[in-house]
């Protein structure tokens, strides 16, 4: 499994770095949507079968179709942008960033990091107690669940109707 995970790692990467790097929008849109789904999978090896469900739902069900619609919505969005000045002091940054962290999960001790709420054992689908958790009758979270359901029906409707043509 471990070879799946450094895999599935370095498509994630080359994902976003195609994401930086691409002048086609569009094409940088699906990049972003690859590596969403690279994401997902890595947690899925993790077993973060919750994690997973969420990357899946939200951020490449969701979020990259929105993009992915406000790409097509929007006119002459084929050009790209004109001011690239910024993108080698973007990169420089970038790149700081990336080794700042590299040294610090080299350097991190992994045996101090404490587990506390409810455990869950390893092998097993994390699923069942985030459920309970989410949805229990007394202390559970359905209602702002389906609040942030409404909220996002009106903003997807809010938002068609500020792109339609008059």
């Amino acid at each position: 499994m471990a070879w799946l995970f450094w895999v599935l790692a370095a498509v994630a990467v080359g994902a976003a770095l195609a994401v930086v790097l691409q002048r086609n929008v569009y094409r940088a849109a699906l990049f972003l949507v690859l590596c969403f789904l690279a994401v997902a999978i890595i947690y899925i090896t993790l077993n973060a079968d919750f994690l997973a469900a969420v990357q899946v739902l939200i951020y490449i069900g969701a979020i990259s179709v929105l993009l992915l619609f406000a790409i097509l919505l929007t006119r002459e969005v084929h050009r790209g942008s004109p001011f690239n000045r910024l993108k080698f002091p973007a990169l420089l940054i970038t790149g700081l960033m990336l080794a700042a962290l590299v040294f610090v999960f080299v350097n991190w001790p992994h045996n101090s990091v404490p587990v506390t709420g409810g455990q869950v054992a390893v092998g097993t689908s994390t699923m069942p107690t985030l459920g309970a958790t989410l949805f229990d009758k007394v202390e559970g979270f359905i209602l702002p669940f389906e609040i942030v359901a409404a909220l996002l029906l009106a903003a997807i409707i809010g938002a068609i109707v500020l792109v339609r043509e008059k």
